[in-house]
């Protein structure tokens, strides 16, 4: 079976990792797999490293690249030449601006031949994958509502099947914004590779002397892009709020445009003896160690990659309660003022500083409750979010797809 993989950029991020995965695992017997990235643009890390050590060469299109440009056309037009060249079963594309000119490129393919005038199109089916969503908190109303017209008709006219990675992102993406139909959803969750993510006293040790944290300190760690969406200020203003106690200390680990406007705002509060830069790291798994608290304030997720790896690490999280966060902290425990305590983490539900750091206060002073939900986390995760699972949760996907051709 050929498959054809298409991510818009091997940027620092889980969707990255996961084409890489899925490339590396489907080249055996029974599948051929070509992975095609964009361009990674300036301001952005390349994960192009991870692709190299998997052993996976993707074939690169230089003008894919993140915001719409006249450069789509000559994607969809190189896209289309190399479809026609590997003759794929399956093309699945992953990410917003991959499943736009993947998909247009797709449409091209299946019917640009002499075979569609006896009702004979090429065969391919079509897959997209939804790591996270366009329709909110990253565009203005004109250009959100655009992008959902695009996708609407992309998924009525250009997709079979359509993956989301939890309920509360197809709720979203089907119900909310009416994108595809019920059937052609199929709830996929992310998958991570847990051996690295197992616990060292020897790392926790040189991670803290890293950041000039002592042993009794609690240290909260984010781990991502330094991008508008992930709404970083909500964590530095949180953060702000615990200025006059000394032992606790912040981490940002993670690059992105972001960055020097968050340096100065961290300033700006004060916080620049309590909070460590730590830029993109490639020893992530080895940073967990050094972490006691997890945190993310997104705006919008999928469902993030770095929370799972930190519940896999056997770290309590806390989050806004955005896409898939909900489903991996689970059932509401007790609601508080301004935060709930859940089965595998605390949940804001709100992006008031006031309430994040209340949650945050919850986790800092409870050392019982961050073991018994950093237990919970670890175990949920590693019978939930495996990269094996991942797999042969796709592998199934395909052959039931072309079983029913």
């Amino acid at each position: 079976m050929k498959i054809v993989r298409i991510i818009a950029r091997l940027n620092v991020g889980g969707p990255a990792r996961h084409v890489v995965w899925l490339t590396q695992a489907l080249q055996d017997d029974e599948f051929e797999t070509t992975l095609i990235a964009g361009s990674v643009p300036p301001g952005e890390d390349d994960m192009s490293y991870f692709a190299d050590e998997a052993g996976v060469m993707p074939v690169y299109l230089r003008e894919m690249s993140r915001e719409l440009s006249p450069g789509d056309v000559i994607s969809i037009f190189k896209l289309y030449r190399i479809l026609v060249a590997q003759k794929p079963d399956v093309l699945h594309t992953h990410t917003a601006k991959a499943g736009s000119v993947g998909r247009m490129a797709a449409l091209v393919y299946r019917w640009l031949t002499w075979k569609t005038l006896l009702g004979r199109p090429r065969r391919v089916k079509v897959i997209h994958t939804f790591h996270g969503h366009i329709f909110h908190s990253y565009y203005g109303r004109l250009k959100t509502n655009i992008f959902i017209a695009i996708e609407r008709n992309l998924a009525r006219f250009a997709t079979d099947k359509i993956i989301v990675l939890s309920e509360q992102q197809l709720s979203e993406i089907n119900s909310k914004f009416r994108v595809g139909s019920g059937a052609q959803f199929r709830i996929v969750p992310l998958g991570v590779d847990t051996g690295p993510l197992q616990p060292s006293g020897a790392a926790r040790i040189e991670v803290r002397r890293e950041i000039g944290a002592a042993d009794d300190d609690v240290v909260v760690g984010f781990v991502g892009r330094l991008t508008e969406i992930k709404n970083l200020s909500l964590l530095l203003e949180a953060a702000a709020l615990f200025r006059d106690n000394a032992q606790v200390k912040f981490v940002i680990v993670g690059d992105g445009n972001l960055r020097d406007d968050l340096e100065r705002q961290a300033k700006g509060l004060d916080l620049t003896a309590r909070l460590t830069f730590l830029g993109n790291r490639t020893d992530i798994a080895r940073v967990y160690n050094g972490l006691d608290i997890v945190a993310l304030t997104s705006l919008n997720e999928g469902t993030p990659l770095s929370l799972i790896e930190a519940m896999a690490a056997g770290k309590p999280v806390i989050s806004t309660a955005v896409g898939g966060v909900p489903g991996l902290l689970g059932n509401i425990v007790e609601s508080r003022d301004g935060f709930a305590i859940c089965d595998r983490g605390v949940r804001i539900d709100s992006f008031d500083p006031d309430d994040y750091a209340r949650g945050l206060s919850y986790l800092i002073k409870s050392t019982q409750a961050r073991s018994e939900m950093a237990a919970r986390g670890s175990d949920f995760i590693r019978a939930n979010y495996s990269k094996e699972r991942l797999i042969a949760d796709i592998r199934d996907l395909y052959r039931e797809l072309m079983n029913a051709s």
